[in-house]
C-alpha cells in the first residue's frame, strides 16, 4: 500500500513508519521537524528510516494547506495516519495556543485533503486525555466525553468531531485512537518516565505529583504499534453497508458514517510510583522521591477497556512495565552512552 504518516520523526510516527517499510509497503513520511523537543532526537531517528527502501518524506507544516494538497496528488495515498500534532499535556496550560494550528488548523487541512484526494481508510491519533472529568472506569469508547480539562485534550476532541462531520459527508472511512501514556525506545523527552531515568542517573531528585497517587495506563510502543498496524485492514464500513453485518458488542460505529472510535491502551493502570520502582531496578540506582500536589490539567486515573480492539483485531496491548521498562533503559544507556 501506499501509506502516507504525518509526524514520523516523532516517537510513535518513527515506529509505525518503520514497522510499515518493514512490510514492504510504500510509507511517505510528512513532519514539520519542529524544535518542541530536541531536534537531533527526531534528525536520528529520521536517520533509522531514510536508507530503508520504499521511504520518501516531507518536510513540512500541515498548516500549509496548498504544500498538503500537492503532496496528495504527487503521492496519492490510499492509506492515511495521522499522527502529528503539538503533544503534551502541562505545555497545552503553558502555551495554550500552539494547540490551535496542529491540532485544529492542521488536522482540518488533513480532512480536506481526504476529501479532494478519497483515500481508502483515514486513522487519526487522539488521546486518553479526550475522556476528560470522566469519573467512570474503565473508560470506553462510547462514554459521554465532553469534559475536558486541557486545551490539549479539546483540541483532540474538536479533531475527533470535525473528522466525524467529514465521514458523513464526504464517506471517508475514519478510525479515530485514543493512546494511553505510551512509552519506549525513541521515545519523548518531555514524557515522565524519560524525566524520571533522567534525573535519576544524575543523581537528581524526581517529582511525584498528586503525592504519588496517580495512576496511568502504561501502553509499550511495540503494542501501540501492533494495533494501528492491524486497525489498518478494519476499514469503518459506509452506514447503507452494514445490512446482514452482526453487531460488535460495544461497538463505537457511527450511526450515520463510516467512523468508529478506538481505544489502544494496557486496559492496566498501575501506580506511577510502580513506574519508577521499574525504573530503580532497570537502572540499578535508586530515586530521590518528592512528593508534589496534582498540578492543572493532569487527572488522577487514566484507564483503557479494550474490549473493541481486541474484537476488532484479536488482540490487545499486553507488555507488562517490568518487560517494557528494561527496553527503554537500554535503548537510553545506548543512545546516550
Amino acid at each position: 500500500m501506499r501509506i502516507l504518516v504525518t509526524g514520523h520523526a516523532g516517537f510513535i510516527g518513527f515506529h509505525t513508519a518503520r514497522a510499515l517499510l518493514r512490510e514492504g509497503h510504500e510509507v511517505h513520511g510528512l513532519d514539520s521537524v519542529n524544535d518542541y523537543y530536541d531536534v537531533n532526537l527526531k534528525h536520528r531517528r529520521l536517520a533509522q528510516l531514510q536508507d530503508q527502501p520504499g521511504f520518501s518524506e516531507t518536510h513540512a507544516s500541515l498548516e500549509d494547506h496548498e504544500s498538503l494538497l500537492a503532496l496528495f496528488e504527487r503521492f496519492r495515498p490510499e492509506v492515511v495516519i495521522h499522527l502529528a500534532a503539538q503533544a503534551g499535556v502541562r505545555y497545552s496550560v503553558e502555551n495554550p495556543r500552539a494547540y490551535l494550528g496542529a491540532n485544529m488548523v492542521g488536522s482540518f487541512n488533513m480532512l480536506e485533503a481526504c476529501r479532494f484526494f478519497p483515500v481508502k481508510h483515514l486513522l487519526l491519533a487522539s488521546t486518553s486525555s479526550a475522556y476528560g472529568a470522566n469519573e467512570k472506569f474503565p473508560f470506553e469508547e462510547t462514554d459521554h466525553a465532553v469534559h475536558p480539562i486541557t486545551l490539549y485534550a479539546a483540541s483532540k476532541g474538536a479533531m475527533e468531531l470535525m473528522a466525524h462531520s467529514y465521514a458523513h459527508l464526504f464517506g471517508t472511512p475514519t478510525t479515530a485512537f485514543r493512546f494511553f501514556t505510551v512509552y519506549g525506545p525513541w521515545g519523548r523527552p518531555d514524557m515522565a518516565y524519560f524525566l524520571f531515568t533522567r534525573a535519576i542517573l544524575e543523581g537528581r531528585p524526581i517529582a511525584l505529583f498528586n503525592h504519588g497517587e496517580s495512576w496511568r495506563d502504561f501502553t509499550f510502543i511495540d503494542d501501540l504499534v501492533g494495533s494501528i498496524r492491524r486497525l489498518v485492514d478494519c476499514v469503518p464500513p459506509a452506514a447503507d453497508a452494514r445490512e446482514g453485518m452482526s453487531a460488535i458488542p460495544g461497538d463505537s460505529l457511527s450511526p450515520v458514517a463510516p467512523y468508529r472510535l478506538v481505544n489502544i491502551g494496557a486496559g492496566q493502570p498501575e501506580k506511577v510510583t510502580t513506574l519508577v520502582d521499574a525504573l530503580e531496578k532497570a537502572l540499578g540506582v535508586p530515586a530521590k522521591r518528592e512528593l508534589k500536589p496534582r498540578p492543572p490539567g493532569d487527572v488522577v486515573k487514566t484507564f483503557a477497556n479494550t474490549d473493541l480492539l481486541q474484537a476488532l483485531t484479536g488482540q490487545r496491548p499486553s507488555t507488562p512495565l517490568d518487560a517494557g521498562i528494561p527496553k527503554f533503559v537500554e535503548w537510553y544507556r545506548g543512545h546516550y552512552n
